[in-house]
């Protein structure tokens, strides 16, 4: 489940860049039609209807998060959050997932401080099946939360907490901060996720308690958004949640800002962090305030974009970092102000002190201009469009304005509210929280490191957890029956679902402009935007291992000015037309992507044009990237995913081959990159003969090749010649590859080899193939690894491929002392699965699969994607109906000579990165074949030389 982050918040963040003329905003109707009512158990409902695809979205918003939970009680609600998926009264375990994939849809949820949400999305004959699987929870549900349910989901979440805190740069910092900002009691003093040893002493008991008084359908918003008949669904929603009782009255939380009467310095040596890290935070006010408003635009002028003064300060003047970070997170009943500088490695973090007082000393002295306001405000309606491109997007919107203002239609007063901030607003607030105000501020350094920190810093009390060994699990007594809750309907089977909605797959259009470039588009009317890309083969490919990293550092100088523009004028070009330009690199491509209103298109396309055809090839800015690059690469090698990447890449592909490399280089070739270095690969491999184009949104055919007639005029083709290297599956043995990450208190696990090519006839029929080992949550490994075990957060297989074989893959982050365990349990599932699957997995397969392409073609980004892979692989217009064909026509037989030709456990490389004094000792007497130590940077490690 998605936790211990904000996952609903109002779409319209005035800390978004992009941007549009504000008169434009003055005439947009920016709102949703939507009905509302109440039942009589108090549960208020939201009605949209959207009839452009066919699926619905039900969303349901507790008013319950971490604000709730008392000190020495925290982490219920994300906990509780994990409960509720496990199993209720007419739903057996595991069979939320279960149920939802099989009907073609997706499900989550999330908890943050000031709320917890569920959500469904589903092909529209699958409504009844989502309404009865979230009123069973909402009102049957807690007779089944057992010792041993119970228990298995604490183990999960903690693995959430090393995953997402534990085992990862600065994880501690909000901790540290909370603890200091808020006093002692305070609903914001504690973490999302909770204490781990609040969560290892929680009872049932205590879980029960909470539920009855917090998930009430009185303390509930439900909204239905997507292809329905209103009163079909009026219907079937007081049907299942009409007859659930009102639960304790739950009174609002009144607002709590704080205020701290002095600085207070904090630090903290990191076991993960490679670079030191300073976050400083200043209290504010609770959100929709007048104060919360302008504060998010002073954190976006100080901050964001290369005018901002921390930027010019600490980036440009003093070089000691790439990026400079500030906003304001004005919740439900305070708020605080960030500004967060990782620094370079190797800079002392007073020097970084020092720059954030001279940067907000420069702001003050230069102050707001009109234009500043108006540029945070440009954006806005290319913002709203992109949050309501999804039927679960409007969803979430409805949803959170309910809860936390009252109103669905808070949104058009929220947009009011943006537009009135003035500059004098701005500086109101800056002179009210943060000029020559107390603050607390933590310094991050690496282990060893501590001359870096911000003099007169104390030690923070983090608390690291030991690894123990695992406790003795309840034993559930299995004939025990559940208790059922009377219901004035049966709910003990799923409702009979009927037919799904037939695959519709929108009609597009080809065009091949007269330099060679193929043009791909849909027209979808549904907002006026529109999204497309450039696609320029090569990239990572074109690289040369000695100066590995050129085709990166290509995508990022090409985005600093213009032959007529500087940095700053390109960004506000972009900024003033509300669209966003990106240029990445990616292992076999250069892509140039962009999001703009539909009638700025064709500005939009004369700016990648400038930026593609006119490159400025500024020096300054090129050493900045270096830095940043460097710098970035410095930190990923401590970061224990990234390691494992990196590893897994080179010891599959091996030295000869440039997937063997990062993308972004290394530090020795990135240093040894130069400008002449850009200027050649931009000559010899940019090309038309080698890119496509791809357009979806509110406009058609004429109307887009007209906009790129300049593409097609100005660019001329050249031939292009992108490497090919040798790759095969010529592995003979089972290799155990461990590196060592000192009091790591998870482990990577990375289990695979080479597969085959996206082109290859096998690759779609091995993917379906792999769908119930781990091609979802309800695959063999995740069952056994996180809901039985409770080892992990999340198990998964897939195979990946291009036009070059990829790999099979399975992969887990495990808690350290269950790593041994863990790696035979992947070994041993993936060669049971060769045994073959039952016809019940394979119909769950088949429905999971084909039945979510109802859900496949919804928004813009969606369709893009689509073509892209057309384009790329050549593949017909009709290719998803014959990828549905393999589906359906998929036999037990097929199934399992799939699995026996491209799964083998005997010849596959287990890569394990995590603490070797623990862990590693154990795999010489796993059977295999081979037992060997790596560096982080793939190298063996002779053991002999190892200190013991």
């Amino acid at each position: 489940m998605i936790a211990v982050a904000v996952m609903v918040t109002a779409l319209l963040c005035t800390s978004c860049e992009g941007n549009k003329d504000t008169a434009v905003v003055e005439d947009a109707k920016l709102s949703i039609d939507y009905e509302k009512y109440e039942l009589e158990n108090g549960l208020d409902v939201i009605l949209h209807q959207d009839s452009s695809d066919p699926i619905v979205s039900l969303a349901i918003q507790y008013a319950v998060g971490s604000n709730r939970e008392k000190t020495g009680r925290t982490g219920f609600a994300h906990l509780f959050e994990h409960m509720l998926f496990q199993e209720s009264e007419n739903v057996p375990q595991d069979s939320f997932f279960k149920t939802v994939q099989d009907a073609g849809g997706t499900l989550n949820g999330g908890t943050w401080k000031d709320g917890t949400i569920y959500y469904e999305t589903v092909p529209n004959n699958a409504l009844e099946t989502i309404l009865w699987l979230e009123s069973d929870r909402m009102g049957f549900l807690i007779n089944t939360v057992t010792e041993s349910a119970f228990e298995n989901q604490q183990e999960v979440v903690q693995n959430e907490k090393r995953q997402r805190v534990d085992n990862n740069p600065y994880g501690h910092t909000s901790w540290v901060l909370d603890k200091n900002i808020y006093p002692e009691g305070h609903p914001y003093n504690w973490q999302v996720i909770g204490e781990l040893e609040d969560l290892q002493n929680a009872t049932v008991d205590d879980v029960r308690e909470f539920y009855d008084k917090f998930y009430g359908p009185n303390n509930a918003t439900l909204v239905l958004a997507g292809d329905f008949k209103t009163t079909d669904a009026k219907a079937l929603i007081e049907k299942y949640f009409g007859e659930i009782k009102k639960r304790q009255e739950v009174a609002p939380l009144e607002a709590q800002p704080v205020t701290i009467t002095e600085t207070k310095k904090l630090y903290h040596e990191d076991n993960f962090a490679q670079a030191p890290q300073l976050h400083r935070v200043y209290p504010t006010v609770q959100q929709y305030t007048d104060d919360a408003y302008a504060l998010d635009f002073l954190a976006e002028i100080i901050s964001s974009g290369k005018k901002a003064p921390l930027y010019k300060v600490l980036v440009k003047d003093k070089d000691l970092t790439s990026r400079t970070i500030a906003y304001n997170n004005s919740q439900e009943i305070a708020g605080e102000f960030h500004i967060i500088i990782t620094a370079n490695s190797g800079v002392d973090l007073d020097q970084v002190e020092a720059a954030i007082d001279e940067g907000i000393a420069k702001f003050e002295a230069e102050g707001v201009t009109d234009k500043d306001v108006e540029r945070i405000k440009a954006g806005l309606e290319t913002q709203f469009y992109n949050g309501i491109s999804s039927v679960n997007g409007k969803a979430f919107q409805l949803a959170s304005y309910n809860v936390f203002a009252g109103e669905p239609d808070f949104i058009e007063k929220d947009i009011e509210n943006i537009k009135a901030v003035t500059k004098e607003d701005v500086m109101r607030v800056y002179n009210t929280y943060i000029k020559g105000k107390p603050f607390v501020q933590t310094s991050f350094v690496p282990k060893g490191q501590m001359d870096l920190i911000v003099e007169n810093s104390v030690k923070a009390e983090v608390v690291e957890e030991e690894i123990t060994e695992n406790v003795t699990k309840v034993v559930e007594d299995e004939a025990k029956e559940i208790a059922k809750t009377p219901s004035k309907i049966d709910r003990s089977t799923p409702p009979v679902v009927g037919d799904a909605p037939k695959l519709s797959i929108p009609e597009s259009w080809e065009a091949e402009l007269s330099n060679g470039i193929d043009v791909y588009g849909i027209s979808q009317n549904e907002i006026p935007t529109v999204n497309f890309n450039l696609v320029i083969e090569g990239g990572h490919l074109l690289d040369s291992m000695e100066k590995n990293g050129v085709a990166n550092l290509m995508t990022d100088i090409m985005m600093e000015g213009t032959a007529n523009k500087t940095p700053e004028e390109l960004e506000e070009a972009i900024e003033l037309l509300g669209a966003s330009i990106n240029m990445y690199t990616s292992r076999e491509a250069i892509t140039i992507q962009g999001n703009t209103l539909t009638r700025n298109f064709a500005a939009t396309m004369d700016l990648v044009e400038e930026i593609l055809f006119e490159p400025r090839w500024d020096e300054e800015e090129l050493g900045r990237i270096k830095t940043a690059t460097i710098n970035s690469i410095k930190r990923r090698s401590a970061n224990p995913n990234a390691v494992a990447s990196n590893v897994y890449n080179k010891v599959l592909y091996g030295d000869d081959h440039i997937f063997s490399y990062p993308t972004s280089g290394t530090v020795a070739s990135v240093e040894a990159i130069t400008m002449q270095d850009l200027k050649d690969f931009y000559a010899n491999n940019f090309s038309p003969s080698v890119s496509r184009f791809h357009i979806v949104g509110k406009i058609d055919k004429s109307d887009a090749l007209a906009a790129l007639s300049d593409l097609e005029s100005k660019w001329e083709a050249k031939e292009v010649t992108i490497p090919e290297y040798p790759v095969a599956n010529n592995r003979d043995k089972s290799s155990l590859l461990f590196v060592d990450i000192p009091n790591a208190k998870q482990s990577v696990i990375n289990i695979g080899y080479i597969g085959m090519a996206r082109t290859d006839k096998d690759f779609y029929p091995a993917e379906v193939m792999n769908y119930k080992l781990g091609g979802s949550f309800s695959g063999a490994v995740n069952l056994i690894l996180r809901e039985e075990k409770g080892y992990t957060y999340g198990a998964r297989t897939y195979f990946n491929g291009s036009k070059i074989p990829g790999t099979f893959t399975a992969s887990s982050s495990v808690r350290t002392n269950t790593t041994g365990e863990s790696v035979e349990i992947f070994r041993d599932q993936i060669k049971a699965y060769k045994e073959g699957i039952s016809q019940e997995d394979l119909d769950f397969t088949k429905n999971a699969l084909i039945k979510s392409n109802a859900r496949r073609f919804e928004t813009q980004f969606a369709l893009l994607g689509m073509l892209q892979e057309r384009s790329a692989y050549d593949l017909p217009t009709d290719y998803i109906e014959k990828e549905e064909d393999v589906i359906r026509n998929m036999t037990l037989d097929q199934h399992k000579a799939l699995a026996n030709k491209y799964l083998d456990e005997n010849k596959m490389a287990y890569l394990v990165v995590g603490d070797a004094a623990t862990q590693f000792a154990q795999f010489k007497d796993m059977g295999f074949d081979e037992v060997k130590m790596l560096d982080k940077d793939g190298n063996e490690v002779d053991l002999t030389k190892v200190k013991k």
